[in-house]
């Protein structure tokens, strides 16, 4: 799956005025980020876990947290499978290299639709047309370090800091709208580890994700990404934005 991946809106802003500010670039942060991005790019498939945490304002601007944990594995350039489970429920997401199919596990319900014939173009188009997102997908675009250095002014590197036991690399990218903080793990072949975005212009709402239990080039058979409605499911018709 070398260099078949698509940045998600997450980090998504619009350009206008950039080129009038100066940019504080720290070359070690740099450096770090393209070693990230090779090694995720070399990979030919991979499996991780994922923990979320969404803030939300409710409907008296207080902060309520929204947790979620997803297991993720892609393989090749076609094949995907995310389950997630968390405060909004329990969904899951099959792609087959035809086919994407969303299921949700709560209301036994489904929708199967014809995709993209590519991880990347597949995640671009559901995201396009159905606002579909699919946790983590921003780290696997082989053109991160260079959208991060599109849409980020300052990009630092703050020093090492100890996760969950692990060493970890510290950057900061900073600009107008958005602080993203990412610690890239000095101990698991520079594979993220931790991850913070802090919207500055929605009352610092954060979103924050921890990865684990990486497995780099398993044998996933495929399978695991066809999707099998259980018994007594519904198929559902879904609209495109309009």
């Amino acid at each position: 799956m070398k260099k078949n991946f698509v940045l998600l809106p997450l980090l998504m802003l619009s350009l206008v005025g950039y080129a009038q500010e100066v940019k504080d670039i720290d070359s070690s942060a740099i450096f770090l980020l393209d070693k990230m991005a090779s090694v995720i790019g070399d990979l030919e498939s991979v499996s991780f876990n994922l923990n979320n945490s969404t803030d939300e304002l409710d409907a008296n601007k207080n902060i309520k947290k929204r947790f979620s944990t997803s297991n993720i594995s892609f393989s090749g350039s076609d094949k995907l499978s995310v389950r997630t489970e968390g405060t909004k429920g329990k969904k899951g997401y099959s792609y087959d290299g035809s086919f994407l199919s969303y299921y949700n596990f709560d209301e036994n319900n489904y929708v199967t639709l014809e995709a993209p014939q590519s991880t990347l173009k597949m995640i671009d188009q559901m995201n396009l047309d159905y606002n579909f997102n699919f946790p983590a997908a921003d780290f696997f675009y082989p053109s991160f370090t260079d959208d991060m250095l599109e849409q980020f002014t300052s990009i630092k590197y703050l020093g090492k800091q100890y996760i969950d036991g692990e060493e970890c690399y510290h950057i900061m990218a900073t600009n107008t709208e958005l602080n993203v903080q990412l610690w890239i793990s000095n101990e698991t072949n520079f594979l993220p580890k931790h991850f913070v975005i802090i919207y500055k212009n929605k009352s610092n709402l954060q979103f924050e994700s921890s990865f684990s239990n990486w497995s780099l080039n398993p044998n996933i058979p495929d399978s695991t990404f066809d999707f099998m409605p259980p018994p007594n499911a519904k198929l559902i018709s879904i609209l495109k934005k309009s």
